[in-house]
């Protein structure tokens, strides 16, 4: 298989942001690795066994479901210990594995972050395709500046599936995506924005980076818990106002 690239991100601390429900949390992190390019049509050709049309492009079409089983073929790959298991459509995230897997969000926006605090980590028009560069699809990993922490693309171009549910309570099996697409403009191609959508659900702008690191615990880390879930799915009402934050 091509070379998955990563990049080792220090351990810090991020604050998210949900317009929808008017809440901050801060998460802190350990150190983990994440992949510097979004997963390419050519790595996921290799994995699933289908051609590559467009090779260094990112893997869209993608749904939440496929990354994550590309996560385990290519632990196995590797011969790293798989990070899911599988039961039905139930997915355990085995949280000491070494194994790819899918960031969790609070990772996917302090890697994206690197130190920035505003909504982009440079001159947008410079880190990120998106609507105002009028193409039609994805273009090629790379094409633009990284960020601080050597990442490329983590805003535009596609956006990225992440571990975590969007909202269980009201969005029941809904997973976050985070960081903008090809055709978007600046309002939401955001380090803070979060969307979502089914687990099986594909998109023409949505693919997905891998990440790595295992952790000594077993339903939590690096900001997501099984217990938060759960808690969360049992909170009813209303579906708020809004939709992305103002940074």
């Amino acid at each position: 298989m091509t070379d998955i690239e990563l990049a080792r991100i220090a351990a810090g601390t991020v604050t998210l942001h949900d317009a929808r429900q008017k809440r901050r949390w801060s998460v802190e992190l350990e150190e983990f690795e994440i992949g510097v390019f979004a997963v390419t049509q050519e790595q996921l050709a290799e994995i699933i066994g289908e051609p590559a049309r467009h090779p260094r492009r990112p893997a869209t079409d993608v749904s939440w479901q496929r990354a994550i089983r590309f996560c385990n073929a290519a632990s196995e790959w590797e011969g790293l210990d798989p990070a899911y298991s599988f039961d039905g459509e139930v997915v355990t995230w085995h949280v000491d594995a070494d194994g790819f897997r899918l960031p969790t969000e609070a990772e996917w926006e302090h890697a994206c972050r690197a130190g920035s605090t505003g909504p982009h980590y440079g001159p947008l028009a410079e880190i990120a395709w998106t609507s105002i560069d009028g193409v039609t699809s994805p273009q090629n990993v790379g094409g633009k500046l990284p960020n601080l922490n050597g990442l490329f693309d983590t805003l535009g171009n596609a956006w990225e599936w992440c571990w975590d549910h969007l909202d269980p309570a009201r969005y029941d099996d809904y997973r976050v995506f985070r960081g903008g697409g090809f055709a978007d403009d600046a309002w939401s191609v955001r380090a803070s924005t979060r969307r979502g959508s089914a687990p099986r659900t594909t998109h023409q702008d949505v693919g997905f980076r891998v990440a790595r690191g295992g952790f000594d615990t077993k339903d939590a880390a690096q900001g997501w818990s099984l217990a938060a879930d759960r808690e969360r799915a049992q909170v009813n009402g209303p579906l708020p106002m809004g939709w992305t934050p103002q940074r």
